[in-house]
């Protein structure tokens, strides 16, 4: 193993992790409630990667990793191992969704309407530096609006399957015992569509907007549109073994649908939901989905390579593993350097010795 050497400095290696702990300091309940308040945007994002909701835990794993996104994730991903699987929730259609912001950018008027909700989208990006010169920033009040929006609505692509713009494609019941779980199964290819869309749910957001820029650019087959981008609340709804079914919370999810003209003569779509809202993982995500079909082995929208490549805890735990000790095995390419330096330079020196010898 190329770790061995690590053992002689164990002393060193728990002083190193004080050192780090000493950085970040005492962390009590008042940070990390405090982390949860003011940064719910990155709360979301790790729990949606870390695949569990739970926002307290989130802000803690935060705090605990000094802002480390990956090494959050890995922490409340340990957690969550060690949890018992209590329940199987009952499945969550859209029309059930406690809607906060719902738009398209295919159709302008769309039933319900589109709902804004809470976004930066149509902002100027200034930076509020009075703010480092004692002047706070105070967000101005938020004004009534003219009417309430429907806080449930059907989905954009029920309204276009029934003007046929859409293939109607018929849900097929699923008992909960046979629904694939990847965080206990292995991703295997080709993959299930509820594995892939499950990875797609915890995947990297940084590495699914990569690729799927990559696709937006022309490294795709398809260039999408987003049919409809959804912000929401789900409630969670578990039934007791007495049989009863009861509301457990609400969870923040979002989700986004993208189409493109298909050569069937209707609308494609790809679809991309997570827990927390996060608008630009799932339109990245939904945008993989959709160009994934028939996409080339090599191609950064192929499925197994995307899958592969946006697992965060997997692709930054191998990176990372780079800084540690590879002392043998990289004297072993040493020593195989030297062997073939020696072995090219070998026969050239009786040559050169018979050119000497007198004639």
């Amino acid at each position: 193993m190329a770790y061995v050497a690590t053992r002689g400095g164990e002393r060193a290696i728990e002083q190193a992790e004080r050192l780090y702990r000493a950085e970040l300091g005492e962390i009590d309940a008042g940070r990390v409630a405090e982390i949860r308040h003011s940064l719910p945007w990155l709360i979301d994002r790790v729990m949606g990667e870390a695949s569990l909701y739970e926002p307290d835990l989130a802000a803690l794993a935060l705090a605990q990793a000094g802002g480390d996104l990956y090494e959050a994730v890995l922490l409340l991903r340990a957690w969550r191992t060690t949890q018992p699987r209590l329940a199987i929730a009952e499945p969550v259609t859209q029309d059930t969704l406690f809607t906060v912001r719902r738009i398209s950018a295919a159709f302008k008027d769309i039933p319900g309407g589109q709902v804004l909700g809470p976004t930066l989208d149509y902002s100027h990006r200034l930076l509020a530096t009075g703010v480092l010169e004692g002047q706070p920033f105070v967000p101005p009040p938020v004004e009534p609006a003219a009417y309430a929006a429907p806080s449930r609505q059907l989905s954009l692509a029920a309204w276009q399957k029934a003007a046929g713009l859409v293939a109607d494609v018929q849900a097929v019941p699923v008992q909960p015992d046979d629904i694939p779980d990847l965080t206990r199964e292995p991703l295997l290819f080709p993959a299930k569509r509820a594995h892939t869309l499950q990875s797609l749910a915890r995947a990297d957001t940084g590495g699914v907007l990569a690729l799927g820029y990559s696709a937006m650019r022309g490294y795709g087959n398809a260039h999408p549109t987003v049919n409809e981008l959804r912000l929401a609340e789900a409630e969670v709804r578990v039934r007791h073994p007495r049989g009863t079914v009861f509301s457990a919370g609400r969870v923040k999810v979002s989700q986004a649908e993208v189409t493109t003209n298909g050569k069937s003569g209707k609308l494609e779509l790809g679809f991309c939901a997570t827990l927390g809202w996060n608008e630009v993982k799932v339109i990245s995500g939904a945008t993989l989905d959709l160009n994934a079909p028939g996409a080339p082995k090599n191609s950064p929208v192929n499925e197994e390579f995307f899958l592969y490549h946006t697992e965060p805890v997997e692709a930054s735990g191998f990176c990372i593993h780079f800084k540690l000790p590879h002392y043998v095995t990289f004297q072993s390419s040493l020593d195989a350097l030297r062997d073939a330096n020696a072995n090219r330079t070998a026969p050239a020196e009786p040559a050169k010795q018979r050119q000497e010898e007198p004639a």
